[in-house]
């Protein structure tokens, strides 16, 4: 006699989208995502008896971006830390470039698994960088600005007075704010001679 066909997955439930067509016959998922893969059962039987097929269904996706870059400014001696993430089946593997040119790590540059560290960063580490993540469907491309800062110090905006009155016995207090990249040493005098702290 016609058989009566069944269908279900394997340690799951049959996806709430899922339709049967043909009396059953075939099993049809639009739209597929990655929670439908997964071992599936057709089962037919009649009075004569039964038998039953399983198929794996895998599903495979393009790079999908889950963390990009931000363009960065950093004082000249400062630490990069940058990290790109994608999702994707098979697992997508990392590259990167700075201004179009594969970038490879080097004494001051470490790459692992997306993330690109540089320390004690210098002018020469400027520049515009790409990470590209990429399996066997496809790659996708992030890109971010790596500025460097780096200047004599200069007192433009918080000039110290000239001359500050004050009366004997109030506190005092002078304040030295340089515009500078990387963040200066600071030391002060009175004339000639080096101030020490004490207990004032």
């Amino acid at each position: 006699p016609v058989p009566t066909i069944s269908w279900r997955k394997v340690n799951g439930h049959n996806p709430s989208k899922a339709r049967l067509r043909k009396s059953q016959a075939v099993l049809e998922i639009p739209n597929v995502q990655l929670e439908d893969a997964g071992m599936y059962e057709c089962k037919a039987e009649n009075s004569r008896g039964r038998n039953v097929f399983r198929g794996q269904l895998q599903v495979y996706t393009y790079p999908h971006w889950v963390e990009k870059l931000n363009d960065t400014q950093l004082d000249s001696g400062d630490h990069l830390r940058w990290e790109c993430k994608a999702t994707g089946k098979p697992r997508p593997t990392y590259r990167w470039l700075k201004n179009g040119v594969p970038f490879w790590p080097q004494s001051r540059i470490e790459m692992i698994n997306g993330v690109l560290m540089i320390h004690s960063v210098n002018l020469s580490d400027a520049g515009m960088y790409q990470c590209l993540a990429e399996n066997k469907y496809g790659t996708i491309y992030a890109s971010a600005e790596l500025k460097i800062l780096a200047s004599a110090p200069t007192f433009p905006l918080n000039q110290m007075r000239k001359t500050i009155i004050i009366t004997k016995g109030q506190e005092v207090v002078i304040e030295c704010k340089p515009q500078a990249s990387p963040k200066p040493t600071i030391t002060w005098k009175k004339g000639d001679k080096a101030l020490r702290e004490s207990k004032r």
